[in-house]
């Protein structure tokens, strides 16, 4: 099982399926929805996520019909994606899961999309905590 919430805690959830089919997204609409490079998703079984809190604080953007975008009212934190050609799967946000994942990605996707100043390949440092220019 997995637990998950959005940013202010208001929505709460827990998976109770594995995630199939994650991916790094590099697609326009994901890199505006995230805010980010990529947005990381995976699919699951809609009848095995279940909401434990806040159902009356997810609100949804349909960019087109009958697909959307699912995220808090309070913090906007995106929780999930629904299609209505799929009802049987929701795409999750991976970043909202507060369990450790098991799964891993399979693929970056839509790399000919991907922001230009996203390197891959990068080899920048990596620290445990702020970089050391912001931790004075």
């Amino acid at each position: 099982m997995y637990e998950g919430s959005c940013l202010c805690g208001n929505v709460k959830f827990e998976i109770h399926t594995e995630i199939t089919d994650i991916i790094h997204c590099h697609c326009s609409l994901c890199r505006k929805s995230s805010g980010t490079a990529y947005a990381t998703n995976g699919f699951v079984n809609a009848d095995k996520f279940n909401l434990v809190q806040g159902k009356n604080q997810i609100n949804f953007f349909e960019l087109r019909p009958g697909k959307k975008r699912h995220f808090c009212l309070n913090c906007a934190s995106p929780i999930f994606s629904s299609n209505d050609s799929d009802v049987s799967r929701i795409r999750i946000r991976l970043g909202v899961i507060d369990s450790p994942i098991m799964e891993r990605p399979l693929s970056h996707n839509f790399v000919t999309s991907k922001a230009c100043w996203d390197n891959l390949d990068d080899q920048l440092p990596r620290y445990e905590g702020l970089e050391p220019s912001r931790s004075k």
